[in-house]
């Protein structure tokens, strides 16, 4: 028995939770093996289509029979699924890790399930993904959270509405702030957004850090503009995040980081693009439209930048450029003609052996604090990106 459907925003959890699990009960009352069958969340099987601007999923699938090899996922799956279908009966909400904690005390409660217990949480975080993936549901319609903020937001203009659980509504102007980011829930879809004012931009720092020295040194004042912090690699948060704003603004969106290979594979196409893990979530979870602002080659020449040089000999360093490498010969995106702009930075960081940091720029001119603010406005109004 197999399950398979086409993704369903609306997609009533319980009831095809519960069809599901009569099936398996059905069969194995007349002696079938019952399987389930889930979409393969790999680069293998993704595709990058241009005109969506994301990875989705191919043809494949991974197919689980019951067998003594498989009895143990199987049995832990039916486990982790009553628990989530609790909480969407509660209104519970829970991380991955309470559900591994939360797991472990009903199991040390009953001594008949003890062997479904779990030696560590990566075990159950396994389980997790599995029965989204065979449900093609998003772990958070299970009431199930890994990192529940968004990126550290800054804006003079922006004001979001959220609908809550329960029906009722908050408005948060970001004007009235001060200093303070806004940092939303992980539920893009519950938030309205408009502006006070037109606003140019929108801006996605990789360093939070470096996000909150532009604010506090008046970029937000100065420009009409977002500015959002998006710690490293973007959680589901971020991304969704920044697909709402991508979505209901329509404003240009600039991705300032490092200029390294782990940035680009792992930082920026994640939040353009998605990810091979996440390919039932990138139409929700991806911004495609946008741009890499940089740090760019051309800018390491332009304004002598500061850069480390990449050790093959050390095993980090050996580990990024050959996954540049793999990238550019396997990944979807990496790939496309459309993105070759980008390919052509992971062969220029894979020729020259560099990595070249965001916060480099600061060294064009210490003595001016606004230096770096007028690099970043400079480069937009040229076009001076990817």
């Amino acid at each position: 028995m197999a399950l398979m459907k086409i993704r369903d925003s609306k997609i009533n959890i319980p009831k095809e939770a519960k069809a599901l699990c009569e099936k398996m009960l059905a069969d194995l009352e007349k002696s079938k093996k019952p399987t389930l069958q889930a979409i393969k969340c790999s680069l293998d099987n993704s595709i990058y289509n241009p005109k969506k601007g994301y990875l989705t999923p191919g043809d494949k699938r991974v197919t689980t029979e019951l067998n003594v090899s498989s009895v143990l996922k199987l049995s832990r799956t039916i486990f982790m699924l009553e628990m989530l279908l609790n909480n969407i009966k509660t209104g519970a909400v829970n991380t991955k890790r309470e559900f591994y904690y939360m797991a472990k005390g009903l199991i040390k409660g009953g001594k008949e399930l003890k062997p479904l217990d779990f030696d560590d949480q990566p075990e159950s975080d396994a389980i997790i993904d599995f029965i989204c993936d065979f449900l093609q549901v998003y772990r958070e319609e299970m009431n199930c959270f890994a990192n529940d903020r968004g990126g550290q937001t800054y804006s003079k203009q922006l004001i979001v509405t959220e609908t809550m659980a329960d029906g009722e509504k908050a408005v948060i102007d970001l004007g009235s702030l001060g200093t303070s980011p806004f940092q939303p829930k992980n539920r893009p879809q519950s938030l309205k957004l408009k502006t006070s004012k037109k606003i140019d931009f929108c801006l996605v720092v990789e360093s939070e850090g470096t996000a909150n020295t532009l604010v506090a040194n008046g970029f937000t004042k100065r420009n009409k503009c977002i500015i959002m912090g998006a710690q490293g690699v973007p959680s589901n948060a971020v991304r969704g995040w920044c697909k709402t704003i991508q979505t209901q603004l329509d404003v240009p969106i600039y991705f300032f980081g490092d200029l390294d290979a782990y940035t680009m594979q792992n930082i920026y196409r994640t939040l353009k693009a998605g990810s091979a893990a996440s390919l039932i979530r990138n139409s929700d979870f991806s911004a495609p439209e946008v741009k890499f602002l940089g740090v760019l080659p051309e800018d390491v020449k332009k304004y002598d930048l500061h850069c480390y040089h990449v050790n093959e000999k050390n095993a980090s360093d050996a580990r990024t450029l050959k996954k540049a490498k793999d990238a550019l010969t396997n990944d979807p995106f990496f790939k496309d003609k459309k993105n070759k702009k980008l390919a052509d930075i992971l062969r220029w960081l894979l020729k020259n052996k560099i990595r070249c940091e965001q916060q480099s720029l600061f060294s064009v001119d210490p003595t001016d604090q606004l230096m770096t603010e007028k690099i970043i406005l400079e480069k937009i109004k040229n076009k001076k990106y990817v």
